[in-house]
């Protein structure tokens, strides 16, 4: 779903990469710095009554709750849904925190559930799934994973859940030297660089990005501790843009309410601000999409003009994070508004899936409207 990030077409594509020939069109874009006003009615379209959400070319039916109904007997995503992808075939991964059982649920297009995987990234009986990306790698797909808690690393393994290596804080520490005493440590994400390698945010903890070459050698680390230029406060997604023709990493520095652009050498490019507490980013074509924590998605165009806000309602939105007691309040949920939104990615279809930061979980698919 994301845009084709491989330097030799046989050896790396990501998950996302493979979805970006669906790519979206981007004819009656907003012009620069445009704001668009939310639109959300009642549907009866399909037959259904969902909310509509959207505008123009960028409409989409809300299908809240998308393959819970399906979850086997035990199965539940506990305090929360954290992160989504899609592999070639079209299946969803869902990552899930302090649920059971594993740490991943993997359901097809229809939202029917299909396994679990990610029992390792667990502390207890209870997981610690956060991050998920999946690439293509010489003909076979991998997922690379992050989980949320200071004592569990980075993993990498097959879609069948053979484990091809994991990446503890002891490693981190010897080869990055950035984890002396006394220094914060919890994963929050990974992101692929075009020729193979790939981008390891330590996004809860120290506010570093470690970057790793194809044949996983430590490269460098990007960002720490700060809200100047090239320092990151909570980096909590990343991901690869190249809509230009030129990769890119950009990453969702939440805390600091902004994206940030550098180049493959870790060089600052540029910086933009406007965003509430952006998350997670993936790319369709020209088309950008940021789940924001505060109750909202962003769609931007190759200029990083904003499209649309999904869902955004700015009375909601106090009532919403007023304490994050709403994340609990699930009899409040409205149909068409978002909680507290964590990550999201694109399907073939140019459909957006949607996961929150909410008690119980949320899936939420945003059904492209013709």
């Amino acid at each position: 779903m994301r845009s084709d990030h491989s330097a030799s077409p046989d050896r790396h594509v990501t998950r996302r990469s493979m979805l970006a020939s669906a790519g979206l069109a981007t004819a009656g874009l907003a012009s620069a710095g445009a704001l668009r006003t939310p639109f959300i009615h009642a549907s009866d379209k399909s037959g259904s009554k969902n909310a509509i959400v959207g505008k123009g070319e960028f409409t989409y039916e809300c299908i809240h709750d998308w393959g819970m109904a399906n979850l086997p007997e035990g199965a539940k995503y506990g305090n929360a849904s954290h992160g989504v992808a899609i592999d070639a075939k079209g299946l969803i991964y869902i990552t899930h925190n302090q649920g059971n059982p594993g740490s991943i649920f993997v359901f097809d297009p229809d939202g029917k559930f299909v396994k679990t995987l990610g029992q390792f990234h667990a502390t207890g009986k209870k997981s610690r799934g956060h991050g998920i990306d999946i690439r293509e790698e010489d003909g076979e797909e991998f997922i690379y994973l992050a989980a949320s808690d200071a004592k569990l690393g980075f993993a990498k393994m097959s879609l069948d859940g053979e484990v091809v290596w994991r990446k503890e804080l002891s490693e981190l520490a010897s080869e990055t030297n950035k984890y002396q005493a006394g220094v914060r440590y919890r994963p929050t994400n990974t992101s692929f660089a075009p020729d193979g390698g790939y981008f390891l945010g330590d996004g809860y903890g120290s506010n570093w990005i470690h970057q790793y070459d194809k044949n996983d050698r430590y490269v460098r680390s990007i960002g720490g501790t700060g809200e100047n230029d090239g320092q990151f406060r909570t980096p909590h997604g990343q991901w690869l843009d190249d809509r230009d023709g030129t990769p890119k990493l950009v990453v969702a520095d939440r805390a600091n309410k902004r994206l940030q652009w550098f180049d493959m050498e870790g060089r600052h490019l540029k910086t933009l601000d406007g965003f509430l507490f952006p998350a997670d980013i993936d790319i369709q074509g020209d088309v950008m999409v940021v789940p924001d924590l505060h109750c909202r998605i962003t769609l931007l165009d190759k200029q990083n003009n904003v499209l649309v806000h999904l869902g955004d309602d700015e009375a909601w939105r106090k009532v919403a994070l007023e304490g994050f007691k709403m994340r609990g309040q699930r009899e409040k949920w409205e149909a068409g508004k978002f909680v507290h939104p964590h990550d999201a990615c694109f399907d073939q279809q140019g459909n957006i899936f949607v996961t929150e930061w909410v008690t119980t979980g949320r899936v939420t698919k945003l059904r492209k409207v013709s």
